[in-house]
């Protein structure tokens, strides 16, 4: 009988067949065959015995897969493939399929921002109905005194930065809920330093109520924050902290976990 090493189509002149094999070498063992046999591997893989022994002896070598002599199994080196791609990828790249995911769980839209100056920039958001007035987009600025991640991210700062950026600080009244008062803007701010999260309510917007939680790197510094808006209407501040914040601060430990892997 013909082995499938034989029978396999012609690939093009640049593919290396023996790069495709052992990857899917590799690909063969997942979270319901964390441990495979000679025979499991060839057999899931297409391949001779023969050829899935010299990949896998190959990649035991390489540290990628370990063996007892009879069972085979990947080793954590082979997160060093996938650390390679996460490397290259910016704050929103990395960011967007969590939000996804966030935003399928608690039906409300989400955005990541960063600190500039005294604003908040957007540079990821996945909305799922207009809430708002002013439509976001990448790019869009707000002021960082008046959102829930503006506050998280000015809250974030060394002190005497943070003090830097109030002390030119004018804060105008959006609404009749803005914080304008200063001293009233440091106490929210420490308050949201302690919590790890912020909800500002109508503070932007009329209608509007954001939760946002930080996002830090690899050294445990803020560079991040991420938020979900939704219409005051919606529900209560009491039930936005229960129902969202779980998934919010899920959210932001997956990104954090992408960019520690980075």
């Amino acid at each position: 009988m013909t082995g499938p090493e034989e029978t396999e189509p012609a690939a093009r002149p640049d593919h290396v067949q023996s790069l495709a094999r052992g990857l899917a070498v590799i690909r063969a063992f997942d979270a319901e065959h964390p441990g495979r046999t000679l025979s499991d591997v060839a057999r899931a893989t297409g391949l001779t015995r023969a050829a899935a022994r010299r990949f896998l002896l190959t990649l035991v070598d390489l540290g990628y897969v370990r063996t007892d002599g009879r069972l085979f199994a990947l080793t954590p080196r082979v997160l060093e493939l996938g650390y390679s791609y996460l490397s290259s990828l910016s704050l929103p790249e990395v960011a967007a399929p969590h939000l996804e995911q966030l935003v399928r769980t608690v039906r409300e839209s989400a955005s990541v921002s960063v600190l500039d100056g005294t604003d908040v920039v957007y540079v990821a958001r996945v909305p799922t109905s207009r809430i708002m007035t002013v439509a976001i987009t990448i790019g869009t600025r707000f002021p960082a005194y008046a959102t829930s991640m503006g506050r998280v991210l000015l809250a974030a700062l060394p002190p005497a930065e943070r003090e830097a950026a109030l002390a030119g600080l004018r804060p105008e009244p959006l609404t009749d809920r803005t914080v304008t008062d200063l001293s009233g803007l440091r106490r929210e701010l420490d308050e949201v330093r302690d919590a790890g999260y912020c909800v500002v309510d109508q503070e932007l917007e009329l209608g509007l109520r954001s939760l946002a939680a930080p996002i830090r790197d690899r050294s445990g510094v803020v560079v991040a924050a991420a938020n979900v808006s939704t219409q005051s209407s919606r529900g209560s501040r009491e039930e936005l902290l229960r129902d969202v914040l779980p998934e919010l601060q899920a959210c932001t430990a997956a990104i954090e976990a992408d960019l520690r892997a980075g």
